[in-house]
């Protein structure tokens, strides 16, 4: 564990590639329930049970990319496509034994907490951006799906390897709303996380495109723009349904999707009477 922060980007980034990624205890239970049938199972239902885990998700495609063939031109940039590439039994061979987040963090149960509340929030930003990217006829919804699930993975790494760390930045936001993240973030871990997060996507060789749909300044593209909405709106949410930022935040949707106000609230599900927070959101 970081207890004491990195003095810069480079250093932070040396710590995370060396590092043994950690899964949720539930995604090992889901993988072994699998693998007792292995024969019958498809990537499809494999791939269901890798993404509601944004580090497992995570460890599937940095393997495929360090194990890439040199004869393999192509990107992998969704996880079915990767069983694929693995093949369902060699994946059982090679994910197992994994380590667990709640392993790790049992002597941090504030930091678990806050891990499970970034995981739970990057699950309903993804199952939005899937919901919309299928209401757009995008591309490849798939891709959609992952570029959001990871959008906040270096988030998800600091509650993982530096829980007091990230304690500490929490702490600082909760004392006082208007400190912006970035500025926390440059405060207690010397770097901010979009840098870091950037680094470690270049570093793992994650598909090129991933890293373009998880970056803002692209945000011309519907698709990048399919990806940060989801990501904003599960952020504020997730504040509560009051949140002073999510008029902007649906107004924007409504845009991306063509679609009114009302309609929007139905997808979310705030659409019955009443106040809005006891009607807990829809995830697609």
């Amino acid at each position: 564990m970081v207890d004491v922060p990195y003095a810069s980007l480079d250093s932070w980034v040396a710590y995370f590639r060396q590092a043994q990624l950690p899964v949720l205890r539930h995604t090992v239970i889901e993988l072994e329930k699998l693998r007792g049938n292995a024969e019958f199972v498809n990537g499809r239902v494999l791939s269901s049970v890798i993404l509601q885990d944004p580090l497992m998700t995570l460890r599937v495609l940095a393997y495929i990319e360090s194990h890439r063939r040199k004869s393999q031109n192509a990107d992998i940039t969704t996880i079915e496509r990767a069983l694929m590439m693995i093949g369902i039994e060699p994946f059982f061979r090679e994910f197992q034994n994994l380590p667990l987040v709640e392993d790790s963090l049992k002597p941090y149960p504030k930091a678990l907490l806050g891990l499970l509340k970034v995981m739970s929030r990057a699950r309903h930003a993804s199952h939005w951006a899937r919901d919309w990217a299928i209401n757009r006829h995008d591309l490849d919804v798939d891709e959609i799906t992952v570029a959001t699930l990871l959008y906040d993975v270096a988030e998800v790494l600091m509650w993982c390897f530096a829980p007091m760390l990230a304690l500490q930045v929490r702490d600082m936001q909760a004392k006082d709303r208007t400190l912006r993240s970035i500025t926390a973030q440059q405060i207690v871990y010397n770097i901010t996380l979009p840098a870091l997060q950037l680094e470690l996507t270049q570093a793992w060789h994650l598909p090129e495109l991933l890293t373009t749909l998880m970056d803002r300044k692209n945000a011309g593209s519907p698709r990048v723009r399919n990806v940060t909405l989801a990501v904003d709106l599960a952020r504020h949410s997730a504040n509560g349904w009051d949140d002073a930022a999510l008029p902007d935040d649906y107004a924007a949707i409504e845009d991306l999707l063509h679609i009114s106000h009302a309609s929007l609230m139905q997808k979310l599900g705030l659409d019955t009477p009443g106040p809005a927070t006891d009607n807990p959101p829809k995830n697609g």
